[in-house]
């Protein structure tokens, strides 16, 4: 028996952690251990929305040396984040100001003007990526507009997982899966897109040709001396999320669900039609060449500011007490640019029923019912665009992620959707980490055969679709309408 000890930091947009993975080889166990568990949030800084970019250094640090300091030999690190946002680095290397978070203004009206100056189609053709307004795409611009004498400066932008396997090993990596998330990198070559990176008025030579998962970056060395390799694994959080979904077969979809939801199928060719386009469907990288086809969505942003605003301690009670209410009473569409980072989110969701001449959400159940049931509409109106663009419906949808701990959400979901629901794995960006540095270590050969392993270790839930429900009745009476877009435009 050989026993592998790998540590993942995993960083999302409100909370990190560095989790201790041990994998028996010879009996094919996996476990995680929660080392080291923290906040992520944003703060203010010259009228910017930024990332506290040394907090989350020190944080990753104190969790390997936590590791370290139990005497446990790590064979490997790994760190995945979300996606977009980047760090520039002058001509020493040294960090210029603190990278400015996806959800700042900076970028408001920038995707318009590239969209009219670069024409959507070819934007689109280029990059088979989504039209998001934080892009990396159009923060970059945003940035050479607004902050031109911290673009003199640069001389490097490292994406968030990259800088901080920088930091560790004073090695630079671009690695693939996130580098596609910038809606910069050219899906026919799998380089920095000339033509688009030119539009921003960054210079080309900030970044390096984007290596696929896979590769060890360099070495940290711990506090005992011991050189230990940093993988670049697929960094971008949902990337790994997907590599650790234990899809049952080709007719399977996923949920990576937490701050946000993404939804989404594997193919090993991507979707770049004028119907994929109208979906605003992407084509983000995954592992083993194969794409990832998904659709952003909102997801439990939504909840997490309600939760924080109404001052909310017991999360249960308060689905509990959810689930007792009416299904539909309160219906938005998450995915309006008003949720991404409003005042007050309780007051917006308010604001948004007020605007439609719906009844009102009040307490703080009214409100998470109008997000769970938005939410579940929102699941089935894209499922049905996932299924019409590749021709064939789907079977099951696997939901992963912290999301799939919420069970009323995931039995709306399999009502509204009308497919069997299978729950699990919660940590499931923390097991694609494990699995590629696994991979690269030579203990495991393919994803699949890291599925496998996912599937026999941890414990799976099904929700089986009812269609005597409300929400299924709601969306049987729309069968052929386009459920969200229209009835919550």
């Amino acid at each position: 028996m050989t026993l592998r000890h790998c540590v993942a930091v995993d960083l999302g947009a409100s909370s990190g952690r560095v989790m201790l993975a041990r994998y028996d080889t010879g009996q094919h166990t996996l476990s995680l251990h929660e080392i080291h568990r923290f906040v992520n949030c944003l703060q203010k800084q010259d009228g910017f929305d930024t990332w506290d970019i040394d907090g989350l250094e020190a944080e990753i640090r104190t969790g390997l040396n936590k590791v370290c300091e139990q005497g446990i030999l790590i064979d490997s690190i790994g760190i995945d984040t979300w996606g977009v946002d980047y760090v520039l680095l002058n001509r020493d290397g040294q960090r210029l100001g603190l990278p400015v978070s996806y959800r700042d203004s900076r970028t408001d009206g920038v995707m318009a003007r590239a969209i009219e100056q670069l024409g959507k189609a070819q934007i689109y053709r280029r990059s088979g990526i989504q039209f998001l307004p934080f892009n990396t795409l159009y923060q970059l611009r945003a940035l050479v507009e607004q902050q031109p004498e911290i673009a003199a400066e640069a001389a490097h932008a490292l994406l968030i997982p990259d800088y901080f396997s920088y930091r560790l090993t004073g090695k630079m990596n671009w690695e693939y899966t996130n580098a596609t998330t910038t809606q910069l990198v050219n899906i026919q070559t799998d380089n920095w897109d000339e033509d688009l990176l030119n539009w921003t008025g960054a210079s080309p030579k900030w970044f390096g040709t984007p290596t696929h998962p896979g590769n060890v970056i360099g070495h940290w060395i711990c506090p005992l001396g011991n050189k230990i390799p940093v993988v670049a694994v697929a960094s971008h959080d949902t990337a790994s999320a997907v590599i650790a979904s234990p899809l049952a077969n080709k007719d399977a979809a996923y949920l990576s669900s937490g701050t946000w939801s993404l939804m989404g199928f594997e193919s090993t060719t991507p979707y770049t039609s004028e119907y994929a386009l109208a979906a605003n469907i992407t084509n983000e990288g995954g592992a083993e060449g194969r794409y990832r086809v998904l659709k952003n969505i909102m997801g439990l942003w939504l909840l997490q500011r309600v939760i924080k605003e109404q001052n909310i301690t017991d999360l249960p009670a308060l689905i509990a007490e959810t689930e007792q209410l009416s299904a539909c009473r309160f219906l938005i569409n998450p995915n309006e640019d008003r949720f991404i980072n409003p005042d007050n989110m309780s007051a917006e969701i308010q604001a948004a029923c007020r605007e439609t001449s719906q009844p009102v959400p009040q307490r703080p159940a009214e409100l998470a019912r109008c997000i769970f049931d938005s939410l579940a509409l929102l699941y089935a109106d894209i499922l049905h665009e996932l299924a019409h663009l590749r021709g064939k419906p789907f079977s099951q949808l696997h939901v992963v992620g912290g999301g799939c701990q919420n069970h009323l959400l995931n039995q709306l979901c399999a009502d509204a959707c009308g497919v069997t629901v299978v729950a699990g794995p919660i940590e499931a960006s923390t097991l694609g980490n494990i699995g590629v540095q696994l991979m690269t270590l030579e203990e495991l050969g393919t994803v699949d055969d890291f599925r496998q392993v996912v599937t026999d270790n941890y414990g799976l839930t099904t929700f089986t679709p009812h269609p005597e429900n409300e929400i299924a009745r709601y969306v049987a009476q729309f069968q052929q309408k386009r459920l969200t877009k229209e009835l919550c435009a």
